[in-house]
């Protein structure tokens, strides 16, 4: 009996065992996605993931007290029923329109495997979110770019023949832009496929597309509240749409997909109306004071309906350099170095002591 290894066994036979993997070949050739920088620099001022910058209301905390108990032992709702009803309550649906998901990102993910088979077409605008291509990828799916205006608008009704599933930023990521809401309306009419309003942002802005419900059989919307609600570190979100279409998605999620801890957080932040309305008011009023200072300093900012700005800094200053500048002062934000988007920073909006600090670093890279 042979004592040697098999990929030495394999050697033996004449393979190269270097070039071998047991990946998937489309996940061989991918690029992972890659999340915000998570840093460990004493006194950073973070504003590079679009966290909230005020804490979960007072409800969460108590919520989440009370159940530290023996009762972990046990697992959670599968079907996160008390949540789901709080909210098909709080916005007007069914509960049965509704799939709970272990964070927005999550529930793309399902969509992806309900809608897409290996080689079918999957759309997104570009610059978007840059999590669809990788999920396209994983998928072993087509990926169709579909390119926004310089002003990251769309002007015109794209193709989307033969699309199994389009993505949709609402309002859009990186940018901040709100997306004319006819012309989505144009697009999802001609579309034979499953289209996903990704609203991750949409309780910063002053319309949602909720109202697509009910009027088309192919829409689903995707909230989450990592932003508004300030529970990124819960990973919570969700989905409401035709029953059809959540129905297809419950066969693909995994059966105990949120803790119980994160279902009674979601249901303890929608009761507490009043602190998640002024929690979103000071991030507004914050964003629109940052905005006004920067374009005096003749920056260029996109009109935002998000907790963020993104910005591009007067020449001969590069968005690179403000990004390092910045960096320097104790300052992260958001830069990439990629096409459409190298010339603009996203600066995640804080708390107002963590703005000034922003842009006293921002004047000081300036000079």
């Amino acid at each position: 009996m042979s004592s040697a290894s098999p990929l030495a066994l394999l050697g033996n036979l004449g393979y190269d065992v270097r070039a071998m993997s047991y990946a998937r070949p489309n996940i061989e050739q991918m690029h992972g996605y890659v999340p915000g920088e998570q840093p460990k620099v004493p006194g950073l001022i973070k504003l590079n993931t679009n966290e909230n910058p005020y804490p979960p209301s007072p409800k969460v905390f108590e919520a989440l007290r009370a159940a530290v108990d023996e009762r972990l032992r046990l697992y959670p709702d599968p079907q996160s029923l008390g949540l789901r009803q709080k909210l098909g309550r709080r916005f007007g649906f069914d509960p049965a329109q509704i799939l709970i998901g272990n964070g927005c990102d999550d529930i793309l993910n399902l969509c992806v495997r309900a809608f897409v088979g290996e080689g079918e077409k999957l759309a997104y605008f570009w610059p978007s979110y840059s999590l669809y291509p990788v999920l396209a990828d994983i998928q072993g799916a087509q990926k169709i770019e579909l390119p926004l205006d310089d002003q990251f608008q769309i002007r015109s009704v794209p193709s989307v023949a033969g699309v199994k599933l389009l993505f949709i930023t609402q309002p859009n990521a990186p940018s901040g832009v709100w997306l004319h809401k006819e012309k989505l309306r144009d697009i999802i009419e001609t579309m034979d496929g499953v289209v996903v309003v990704d609203e991750a942002y949409v309780d910063f802005a002053s319309d949602n597309c909720l109202n697509f419900i009910g009027k088309y059989p192919n829409v689903l919307v995707a909230r989450s509240f990592s932003k508004s609600s300030a529970l990124a570190g819960m990973r919570l979100g969700w989905v409401v749409g035709p029953t059809e279409l959540i129905g297809a998605l419950d066969k693909v999620r995994d059966s105990y997909n949120v803790s119980r801890l994160s279902q009674l957080a979601g249901e303890a932040a929608i009761d507490d109306v009043p602190y998640f309305e002024e929690t979103v008011r000071k991030v507004k009023a914050t964003r629109e004071r940052v905005r006004r200072q920067l374009e005096d300093w003749s920056f260029g900012v996109l009109p935002s309906e998000t907790n963020f700005v993104f910005a591009k800094p007067p020449a001969p200053l590069t968005a690179k350099r403000w990004f390092d500048g910045l960096r320097e002062r104790k300052v992260l934000v958001r830069w990439w170095d990629a096409d459409r988007i190298r010339d603009f920073a996203r600066v995640s909006i804080g708390t107002d002591k963590e703005m000034d600090k922003f842009l006293e670093a921002t004047h000081e890279t300036l000079r």
